[in-house]
């Protein structure tokens, strides 16, 4: 579990150096006049956006992982247990 959450981890720290770098481009690019402050914002705000739908793809897939772990090691999931309460509850 702790890889899971190891590579949980790495996902976030490169999508921060990935914003901090853009960023940094931008300001670079701004600064030596080939690109306006609105350009600037625009294409900020356009890696926000990007940045933003491929952290959502990569949960969900480290979601489906942890699944599948949890599966392949035959763990009980909250629905399964949540089931089995029902059952005893109807006993």
């Amino acid at each position: 579990m702790s890889e899971i959450k190891e590579l949980f981890y790495l996902g976030i720290g490169t999508a921060m150096l990935a914003k901090e770098k853009i960023e940094e481009e931008a300001k670079e690019l701004m600064e030596k006049g080939k690109m306006s402050k609105a350009e600037r914002d625009e294409f900020i705000e356009k890696a926000k956006s990007k940045a933003k739908e491929e952290e959502k793809e990569f949960q969900d897939k480290l979601k489906n992982i942890v699944k599948e772990v949890m599966s392949d090691m035959g763990l009980a999931t909250k629905d399964d247990i949540a089931e089995l309460k029902e059952l005893l509850k109807n006993k």
